[in-house]
C-alpha cells in the first residue's frame, strides 16, 4: 500500500488508526492488563505502520514546501528587472580603436613604407 501521494497516505493513516483502535478495544474487552496490551504483536505492528506512514507524510510535506519555495524564487526572479545588455554592434561602432589584427596590418604597412623610403 505504498504511495507517494499525500491523499492516499492520509487515507492509510486513518485506516491504520481505526485498525489499532479496533484491536485495542478487543484487548480491553478481554480484560488484559495494559502491560500485555503494549506487548501485543498486532498492536506493535499497527503502531509501527502508523509511525512509518507519519514519517512518509512528513517527507511528502517537506517536498511540497520545497516545491513551493522554488516556485516562489522563480516568480521573484522573473519579476526582478532584467539588466540591460549592451549591443555589440553599437560598442564596435562607438569605439574608434582598431582591433589587434588591424593594428598589426598597419604596423606591417608602415614598416614597408619606411623601408621603401629609405631604399
Amino acid at each position: 500500500m505504498s504511495s507517494k501521494s499525500k491523499e492516499s497516505r492520509l487515507d492509510q493513516k486513518v485506516f491504520w488508526e481505526t485498525e489499532l483502535n479496533r484491536r485495542l478495544e478487543i484487548l480491553a474487552e478481554s480484560d488484559i492488563d495494559s502491560s500485555a496490551i503494549i506487548k501485543d504483536t498486532a498492536v506493535k505492528k499497527l503502531r509501527a505502520k502508523l509511525r512509518k506512514t507519519d514519517g512518509r507524510l512528513r517527507v511528502i510535506s517537506k517536498a511540497e514546501e520545497k516545491v513551493e519555495e522554488m516556485a516562489q524564487l522563480k516568480a521573484e526572479k522573473l519579476a526582478a528587472p532584467k539588466p540591460e545588455k549592451s549591443n555589440k554592434k553599437q560598442d564596435i561602432e562607438d569605439t574608434t580603436a582598431d582591433s589587434k589584427r588591424q593594428q598589426k596590418k598597419k604596423k606591417k604597412k608602415e614598416s614597408k613604407e619606411v623601408g621603401q623610403n629609405q631604399g
